[in-house]
């Protein structure tokens, strides 16, 4: 048998999961990361049900799903305080098995780098590609001056991909969507909130409880490429949001400066070719870049890390003719992720007020068709399940019998509005 090595270019989420499925199938892996430390850039990570049970085929998703702080309702606002739309843990536990998690990305890095061992990371060490590798020919990486090979290197460097470069160097880097993003952790509040996304004109702003009790709170606001505040971010933050509703200035007051990060949003501008040539695999942001708007951008690197090492898995080390296999399972799905992601991120752009007004109707008309409606956006991707059962799919019962009674309680619904209408007709 040969030995199954592999170099994981990039210390995020989506190399750190990659690095912890392949040691579980019996890999030696490397990561190599820039930075001088796991130092996570970013504040709160959502974790939909399909990353849990991504995480679930090398152990790891009960640990995530503990880090759920817990939110009985949450939905969809206006700057000054109305409900557009309301859906509840339930309806999302009924509809995809679980709810959506959000950790703060420090715990989730520690729990991935638990799973590795000591020295598999190397931080402070930036890797530069060199060698492709082919049948019988190990891929090759210079790392602070030193030459690596390895029968497969994964590729996770983030949005601006150097190696993507070096793979396909004609192809068009991610865009600028248009947009810019702010994130914050701020301690528990005085008062008590329900989680909550608001749309206001060209701007957004999330808050989600945390399971510590502090807060992860996020905005997005229509800006030009590369730009930064004169007088600091938190007082940007504060002239475009500091008179939206509770608990927004209250989060604002509490937030330490130095703690608010900003970054733009970039997004695939055309789909690769492949996600992989020679014994290189791209995963990730360095493969799909995608707008925050679903919540989809780790999840998706998650399921590439477990399908990557799921199709490696009995292959005996052929990393060459594995491959062809991880494009054609990930790059349909993850394009059609960043396309539904654009959309929805277009919709949170609008700001001219004709345009948000018809925004805001279309939500609440949604809204009436009761809390699961709200959650359709995430269908045929929050119920995504990995290759090969796993304890999670034990819920997968309990799933479908949910939907088939979500299924009766609309058609129940329907035809009580059109009794209702038709006794109304009657009595004119």
């Amino acid at each position: 048998m040969r030995e199954l090595s592999a170099i994981v270019i990039g210390g995020g989420i989506g190399g750190l999961t990659a690095a912890a499925a392949l040691r579980h199938r019996g890999w030696t892996v490397t990561v190599l990361e820039r930075a001088t430390a796991l130092e996570p850039v970013g504040a709160g990570i959502a974790l939909a049900p399909n990353a849990q049970r991504a995480l679930d085929t090398f152990g790891a998703g009960d640990a995530v799903r503990a880090m759920a702080g817990w939110q009985a309702e949450g939905g969809l606002r206006l700057p000054s305080g109305r409900w557009l739309s309301r859906t509840s843990n339930e309806a999302a536990a009924a509809r995809f098995g679980g709810p959506v998690v959000v950790a703060h990305r420090a715990e989730l890095v520690r729990l991935l780098v638990s799973l590795l061992p000591e020295g598999a990371v190397r931080t402070g060490t930036p890797a530069v590609l060199t060698g492709l590798g082919g049948p019988g020919r190990p891929a090759e990486v210079t790392a602070a001056g030193e030459r690596l090979t390895a029968g497969l290197v994964v590729a996770a460097d983030g949005i601006h991909s150097a190696v993507r470069g070096a793979l396909f160097p004609d192809h068009p880097a991610p865009r600028y969507a248009g947009f810019t993003c702010w994130r914050l952790v701020v301690p528990r509040p005085r008062r008590p909130f329900p989680a909550h996304e608001t749309w206001g004109r060209g701007r957004i702003w999330g808050t989600v409880p945390l399971h510590d009790g502090r807060v992860y709170a996020y905005a997005q606001a229509n800006a030009p490429a590369r730009g930064h505040s004169p007088d600091g971010e938190l007082n940007e933050l504060r002239r475009l949001f500091g008179d939206w509703h509770h608990p927004v200035p209250d989060i604002l007051a509490a937030a330490d400066p130095a703690a608010v990060l900003r970054n733009d949003i970039h997004a695939t501008a055309a789909p690769l070719p492949a996600y992989h040539r020679g014994r290189v695999a791209l995963l990730g942001d360095a493969a799909h870049a995608m707008t925050p708007h679903l919540g989809q951008g780790g999840c998706q690197a998650i399921e590439d890390a477990v399908v990557l090492a799921h199709l490696l898995d009995g292959t005996d080390g052929d990393v060459p003719r594995a491959l062809p296999a991880y494009t054609g399972a990930r790059l349909p799905r993850t394009l059609d992720v960043v396309r539904r992601s654009g959309r929805i991120g277009r919709l949170t752009a609008l700001s001219s007020a004709p345009a948000c007004a018809l925004r805001t109707a279309a939500v609440s008309v949604l809204d009436r068709l009761g809390p699961a409606a709200a959650l359709r956006s995430l269908d045929g991707v929050a119920d995504w399940r990995p290759p090969g059962r796993t304890y999670a799919a034990r819920t997968e019962a309990r799933v479908a019998e949910a939907r088939a009674a979500e299924a009766r309680v609309a058609k129940t619904r329907s035809a009580e509005t059109y009794s209702a209408e038709a006794r109304s007709r009657e009595g004119q």
